[in-house]
C-alpha cells in the first residue's frame, strides 16, 4: 500500500512535470545484497531512479563523508540515504547530508523539526515511520525502547509520546532490563536482540517490532507455547517508506524550484551631513553576507558560487528553472548630453532601486555595468554610484570584482596572438609541413579535431579522413591566407596607457622578420565585451566568439575566430564571466554588475542576461533598473536599437538624469575645468542660463519619445541648486513630454531620497507603452546611419569618406548589411563637435570610417576620431590610492 501511494504520488509529479527525473543515492558500506536488492526493487515499482555507491566494507567516516559531499552537490541527485554499519552512524556522517537531500531524516535539521513538531518541514525516518505503520492503538500503553539510539531513538521516543504512549528507553545491558521488559506493552528492538536476553523476560502477548540493520529478516522466533507475543519486523516496509520519503522529498524539492516571494531584509542608513567620502560611507555599512542575501531574493544554494563575503556569480540555471515567471517591470537610466560636471546616472539607478525597495517594499534589482580599472587609477575614480546611494563595498566594486575583465583580456590576447603566429607558420612552411602540424599522428591515428572538421564543411570539403584530401584541398585547408593591413583584432590591457596606441610587433630575429604596427585598446572596448554584454546563453556566446571577425584574406573575404580554431578555448575563458556577479546596495538591496562594453565603440550597456535573471526574481511587480552610457542620444538609442534586439525585452520606462549645473553649462556657462573651483554662474541662482539649457533636456526627452516608452526626469539636486531653478527644470520637462519630473536628494539621503522618483516610476510602468525600433535592419547601412543622425542627433545630413564607403560597400557584399548601427561619436555634443553644447543644428555628420563587430552583432560607424586607449593625466588618482597594511584597508578611491 505504502509503495502504491508512493507511484500515484510521483507520476502525478511527472504528469505536471515531464522533464523530471528524481535520483535517489545510496551509499552502501556492508556486503549485504538483500537490503540492495530490496531498495532497487522498491525503487523500479515506485518509478524512482536509484544509483548504489557501494564502498568497502572498512570504510572511514571520512571516506563516506567524502562521498556524501560528493552527491550533495550533484545536481541529478535530489535524495541521499545511507546503508552503513552501526558504528559509522556518528552526528559527523549524519550531519553532513544535505538537509534537503536528506531521505532518512536523520541530520540535526531534520530531526530539531520532528521534535518541535514541525512536521510540515521534516522527515520522518522511514524506519520510525515503519514502527509508526505497526502499532496501532498506543494511547495510555508502556512501550520500551531497548538499543534505539541516535537520532533514531530520539526520534521513535518524540512521535510515540505524541501518540499518547508512555516511553521508557534501555540498553541491553541495563541491570533493570528484565524488570523493564516484564512491564512493557510494546517492546521496540532498536538492534539486535543478544541470545542471553531470553523472550520469557517480555510480558506475555506483548507486541515486539525489530528495527534492527538486518531489515529483510522479516520472522524473528521470539514467540514461545507459553508467551504468544505479537512479533513484527519492519522488514521491506522501512525500504518502502523510504521510497515514499524520497518522493515527498521530490514534492518539496519541485517546490523549491518555483519563483519565491522575497524575504528581503534592508540594512538602515543613518546618513551624515555633511555627508562624507563615497569610501567612507560605503566603510561605515556592513553588509549582508552575499548567501543571505541570495537566499531573501529566492537563489538555491546551488545557483550561486559564492567569492569572499559579499560577492557571488549567479548560475545561468536559473533561467531554466524560472522561464514560466512573468517578467517584472523593466526602467533604462539615460542622461542628458554629459558635461564634466558630471549628471549621477549610476547615482541615480542605484538610489531609484534603495527607495523602491527599502521604503516602498517593491521588489527591485539594480543592473550596473562593471568600471573598468583604468580609469579608476586614472582621471574618473570609481563607478559605484556615491554618497549614500552606491554598490558596497565599493573597493571590491571597482577592483578587479570577479575576474571578468581579466578572462576578457586573456581571451582577446590569445585570439590576438593566434593570428600572429599563423601569418608567421603559413609564411615560414610547405603545405604540407603545414598540414603535418596541424593535423598530427598521434599514437599512429591522425584525425580532425571538430573545430577542423566545421572549417572543412564551410570550404565545402566533406571529408572525415585526414588522409583522402586532395593537394589542393590540403592548400585550401592550411591556409587562410590573412592580410596582415587588414588585421582589425588588437590586443588590450586593463590600464590607462598611452604609449600603447601605437607599437610595433615581431621586433625579435625568432620572428623572422615578419614586422607589422599594431596598438593596444583598453580591455573593455574588446569585442568580447561587446559580446559578453550582449549574449543570451553559453552557446550562444559560443556562436559569437567563434564569428568574430579578425582579418581579411588576400581576396578580401573574413578571417574569424572560427577559422583560426579557437572558438572553443575562448568559450573555456569565457565559461565563468558569462556568470552575473550579485551585490548589494547601501541598503541592501540586490545589484547584478556585470560587463562594461565602452559606450562609443560598443554600446555601453550592461549584460542582457543579468537583465534577465533579474526580470524573473524580481517578479511580475517588481522593477529591475539598468543603466546606458553617455547621453540618451548615444547609449539609450544603442540600448533600444542593439540590446533590446539581442535581448527580445521591452523596456516599461526611461528616466532622464539631469543637474542644474549641466544644464547652465548647456546654456552657455563657462567652461569647467577639473579640479578647479567652480565659476559663480553655477553657485549662484541664474534662470535664464537654466531656460537656454533645457533646450538639450528638451531635445532628449524628444529622442525618448522616437521609441515610443514613458520618460520621468530625475533631476538630481545639489546644495548650490536654488528652489526656482529647480521648480523651473521641473516645469519645462514637463512642457517637453515628459510623464513627470521630480528632485531626488538620494545622494545625501539615501533611498529615503528617491521616493517621489520611485513613485513616479511605477504610475509611468502603468501607462500604455507602444515601444518601437528606430529603422528596420533590412534597411542599407548608409540610410541606417543617416536615419540615426537626422533623428537623434538633429544633423542635416551625412557625409562618408572614400574609405567609410569602401567599408560599406565591403561589409554590404560580406552579407553583413542587415546588422544594427552603434555609432562611435563624442558623447559630449549632439554634433560631432565635443565644444558645441545645448542643441546644435545645421550640421553634417562626417563618418571618417566603417567598422564591424560581427560577433557582437553590430556595424560601427566612426564619426571623427575615436580613442580606445585612454591615458593617464598629469595626476592620477592612483597618488590618493594607498593600503594599509594592518588593516588591510583601501584607502583613496572614490
Amino acid at each position: 500500500r505504502v509503495a502504491e501511494n508512493a507511484k500515484n504520488s510521483l507520476a502525478s509529479l511527472k504528469r505536471e512535470n515531464p522533464w523530471l527525473e528524481p535520483t535517489l543515492a545510496i551509499i552502501q558500506a556492508h556486503n549485504d545484497h538483500l537490503i540492495q536488492e530490496a531498495n532497487k526493487n522498491f525503487a523500479k515499482e515506485v518509478g524512482l531512479r536509484v544509483i548504489h555507491i557501494c564502498l568497502p566494507e572498512g570504510s572511514t567516516k571520512d571516506e563516506i563523508i567524502s562521498e556524501i559531499l560528493r552527491l550533495n552537490e550533484d545536481p541529478n541527485v535530489q535524495g541521499l540515504a545511507l546503508d552503513l554499519p552501526e558504528s559509522l552512524y556518528s552526528s559527523k556522517v549524519l550531519n553532513a547530508v544535505k538537509p534537503e537531500k536528506d531521505v532518512d531524516g536523520l541530520s540535526s535539521v531534520n530531526l530539531g523539526c520532528l521534535v518541535h513538531g514541525d512536521v510540515n518541514d521534516c522527515l520522518v525516518p522511514p524506519t520510525v515511520c515503519a514502527v509508526m505503520e505497526l502499532l496501532e492503538d498506543i494511547g495510555g500503553k508502556t512501550v520500551l525502547l531497548v538499543g534505539a539510539r541516535g537520532a533514531q531513538g530520539a526520534a521513535l521516543q518524540s512521535l510515540l509520546q505524541r501518540r499518547g504512549a508512555a516511553v521508557l528507553s534501555s540498553n541491553w545491558r541495563a541491570p533493570q532490563l528484565r524488570s523493564e521488559l516484564r512491564h512493557a506493552d510494546v517492546v521496540v528492538f532498536g538492534s539486535t536482540k543478544p541470545d542471553d536476553v531470553p523472550v520469557s523476560w517480555m510480558k506475555p502477548g506483548a507486541t515486539i517490532i525489530s528495527c534492527a540493520r538486518d531489515l529483510l529478516s522479516e520472522k524473528h522466533n521470539y514467540g514461545q507455547q507459553n508467551n504468544p507475543a505479537a512479533e513484527k519486523a519492519v522488514g521491506s516496509l522501512a525500504v518502502a517508506m523510504r521510497m515514499q520519503n524520497m518522493v515527498k522529498n521530490m514534492e518539496r524539492w519541485i517546490q523549491s524550484q518555483q519563483y519565491r516571494k522575497w524575504d528581503l531584509h534592508c540594512l538602515k542608513l543613518q546618513p551624515l551631513s555633511p555627508v562624507p567620502s563615497d569610501i567612507e560611507i560605503s566603510r561605515a555599512q556592513s553588509p549582508k553576507a552575499v548567501d543571505v542575501l541570495a537566499k531573501e531574493i529566492g537563489l538555491l544554494t546551488d545557483e550561486i558560487e559564492i567569492y569572499g563575503q559579499t560577492k557571488a556569480k549567479v548560475r545561468l540555471s536559473l533561467l531554466e528553472r524560472l522561464k514560466d515567471q512573468p517578467d517584472g517591470k523593466y526602467v533604462l537610466v539615460a542622461g542628458i548630453t554629459p558635461t564634466p560636471l558630471g549628471e549621477g546616472k549610476s547615482t541615480v539607478t542605484v538610489g531609484l532601486v534603495q527607495a523602491l525597495t527599502a521604503h516602498l517594499n517593491i521588489n527591485s534589482f539594480a543592473c550596473l555595468r562593471q568600471p573598468s580599472q583604468g580609469p579608476t587609477f586614472g582621471v574618473k575614480g570609481g563607478a559605484a554610484g556615491g554618497g549614500y546611494a552606491q554598490v558596497i563595498p565599493m573597493e571590491e566594486f571597482n577592483l578587479h570584482l570577479t575576474g571578468d575583465i581579466h578572462a576578457i583580456t586573456a581571451a582577446n590576447n590569445l585570439l590576438a596572438a593566434a593570428i600572429d603566429a599563423r601569418i608567421l607558420h603559413e609564411n615560414t612552411q610547405s603545405d604540407k609541413s603545414l598540414y603535418n602540424r596541424l593535423v598530427p599522428v598521434i599514437n599512429g591515428v591522425r584525425g580532425f579535431s571538430a573545430i577542423q572538421l566545421a572549417r572543412l564543411r564551410r570550404l565545402g570539403i566533406n571529408k572525415t579522413d585526414p588522409e583522402t584530401l586532395t593537394e589542393e584541398e590540403i592548400s585550401k585547408f592550411v591556409r587562410l591566407d590573412i592580410d596582415p593591413s587588414t588585421i582589425t583584432w588588437q590586443r588590450v590591457v586593463d590600464t590607462n596607457d598611452r604609449f600603447l596606441r601605437k607599437i610595433t610587433v615581431g621586433q625579435a630575429n625568432t620572428e623572422k622578420g615578419f614586422v607589422r604596427q599594431a596598438q593596444f585598446d583598453i580591455a573593455v572596448a574588446s569585442e568580447i565585451m561587446a559580446i559578453l554584454a550582449l549574449t543570451t546563453s553559453l552557446q550562444d556566446m559560443k556562436e559569437r566568439l567563434g564569428k568574430m571577425v579578425v582579418a581579411n584574406d588576400k581576396k578580401g573575404e573574413p578571417v574569424t575566430a572560427e577559422d583560426l580554431g579557437v572558438t572553443g578555448a575562448l568559450a573555456v575563458l569565457m565559461k565563468d564571466a558569462i556568470k552575473p556577479t550579485l551585490m548589494q546596495t547601501l541598503e541592501g538591496t540586490p545589484v547584478f554588475v556585470h560587463a562594461g562594453p565602452f559606450a562609443n565603440i560598443a554600446h555601453g550597456n550592461s549584460s542582457v542576461l543579468a537583465d534577465k535573471i533579474a526580470l524573473k526574481l524580481v517578479g511580475e511587480k517588481g522593477f529591475v533598473v539598468t543603466e546606458a552610457g553617455f547621453g540618451a542620444d548615444i547609449g539609450m538609442e544603442k540600448f533600444f536599437n542593439i540590446k533590446c534586439r539581442a535581448s527580445g525585452l521591452v523596456p516599461s520606462v526611461v528616466v532622464l538624469v539631469a543637474t542644474v549645473r549641466a544644464l547652465k553649462m548647456h546654456g552657455g556657462g563657462p567652461n569647467v575645468t577639473a579640479g578647479a573651483p567652480l565659476k559663480k554662474e553655477y553657485t549662484e541662482e541664474n534662470l535664464q542660463l537654466v531656460a537656454d539649457g533645457c533646450c538639450n533636456l528638451k531635445k532628449q526627452i524628444q529622442i525618448t519619445q522616437l521609441f515610443g516608452v514613458p520618460v520621468v526626469v530625475a533631476l538630481n539636486v545639489f546644495k548650490t541648486d536654488s528652489p526656482a531653478e529647480v521648480d523651473l527644470v521641473c516645469k519645462i520637462a514637463k512642457e517637453s513630454g515628459a510623464f513627470d519630473a521630480v528632485p531626488c536628494n538620494h545622494w545625501s539621503a539615501g533611498g529615503r531620497g528617491a521616493v517621489k522618483l520611485a513613485q513616479a516610476v511605477e504610475k509611468a510602468a502603468n501607462q500604455k507603452n507602444s515601444f518601437k525600433y528606430l529603422y528596420s535592419l533590412e534597411l542599407p547601412i548608409v540610410e541606417k546611419i543617416r536615419i540615426i543622425a537626422q533623428q537623434v542627433y538633429g544633423a542635416q545630413d551625412i557625409e562618408l569618406s572614400p574609405t567609410a564607403q569602401s567599408q560599406v560597400d565591403r561589409y554590404t557584399r560580406q552579407g553583413f548589411g542587415n546588422l544594427p548601427i552603434c555609432m562611435a561619436k563624442t558623447h559630449l555634443s549632439l554634433s560631432h563637435q565635443p565644444e558645441r553644447k545645448g542643441v546644435p543644428t545645421g550640421f553634417v555628420l562626417p563618418i571618417s570610417d566603417v567598422r564591424a563587430s560581427i560577433g557582437a552583432g553590430f556595424i560601427y560607424p566612426l564619426v571623427g576620431t575615436m580613442s580606445t586607449m585612454p591615458g593617464l593625466p598629469t595626476r592620477p588618482c592612483f597618488y590618493d590610492i594607498d593600503l594599509d597594511p594592518i588593516t588591510e584597508q583601501v584607502k583613496g578611491l572614490f
